[in-house]
């Protein structure tokens, strides 16, 4: 086995500016390590193209700065819906994200697993997703790579419990585009105990048992305000939450996360995420 490399640590940060002028600026500022972005809003349907000088120049200062970049999809896509209309715009809008991900040198595109709607079948849905999904991961051999990301849970989520994503990967072929972003408010709050000794082993244990070595290809570091099982996805920052500090400290020991990045999520702006930013790197190096 390879000497072990500490993780990138970084954050998600806004675009407003621009990529190069905008987000890298930004990102040295607070001092990360990794990036992720919106290359569209997460809100909406709406897809933009980038400038392809501005994106020139973002891939050659994170190709400089050995920064990694990851792009989140837009929230609204939902591969699982029964509206024939939102699987036809969340397919367009998937496809824009590994697009844009592709032109600014992004490692991978991040996008919630989905739900069936009330009163569609699990199975449907599945299958739904297999038919839609399949075709898009076939035009990107070469990547970037599309992160599963698990959700927190409630109504008919088609994978926040680890375990759902065995289903979830062996209805898509088990596609080598595939990956994994682990949330971790995300996985507590679906009811995977992470503030426990050794919950956060036990939770990487079972990523790799579920969908295999290597899969696992961004945290998402987050603590959580709300309870265990509480299927509420709120972030806060890290060691103010019902995760609690030490837990974090386990993701860099882990073989799973070996050279994985971990990128917070958390609220507090520029001067909340270099605090959580230092903090986890506190973790990490000690």
């Amino acid at each position: 086995m390879p000497p072990r490399r500490p993780s990138p640590i970084g954050a998600h940060v806004p675009t407003t500016g621009g990529l190069a002028r905008g987000a890298l600026k930004y990102a040295v500022g607070i001092g990360a390590e990794a990036i992720q972005v919106f290359v569209s809003n997460p809100r909406g349907w709406a897809a933009t193209d980038g400038d392809p000088r501005d994106d020139r120049a973002f891939r050659e200062g994170c190709g400089a700065g050995r920064i990694p970049v990851f792009v989140h999809a837009p929230y609204l896509i939902n591969l699982g819906s029964s509206t024939a209309a939102t699987v036809t715009k969340s397919a367009a809008a998937l496809r824009h994200a590994l697009r844009r991900a592709a032109e600014i040198g992004a490692a991978g595109v991040v996008v919630h697993s989905g739900s069936a709607i009330t009163g569609t079948r699990r199975d449907d849905a599945l299958k739904q997703l297999r038919e839609t999904l399949l075709p898009i991961l076939d035009e990107h051999p070469d990547g970037p790579l599309l992160l599963i990301e698990p959700t927190a849970g409630g109504g008919q989520a088609l994978a926040s419990r680890i375990d759902q994503l065995g289903e979830y990967f062996t209805t898509l072929d088990g596609h080598p585009g595939l990956g994994v972003c682990l949330d971790t408010c995300h996985a507590f709050a679906a009811g995977h105990d992470l503030a426990a000794p050794g919950g956060v082993r036990t939770t990487l244990n079972l990523v790799v048992k579920t969908v295999g070595r290597g899969r696992l290809r961004l945290v998402h570091a987050n603590d959580s305000r709300d309870p265990l099982g509480s299927c509420r996805d709120r972030h806060v920052a890290i060691g103010e939450g019902t995760i609690g500090v030490d837990p974090f400290r386990e993701l860099f020991v882990h073989p799973a996360t070996r050279n994985v990045p971990v990128v917070i999520e958390t609220p507090g702006g520029a001067v909340g995420q270099r605090r959580d930013i230092q903090r986890l790197r506190d973790l990490r190096d000690h």
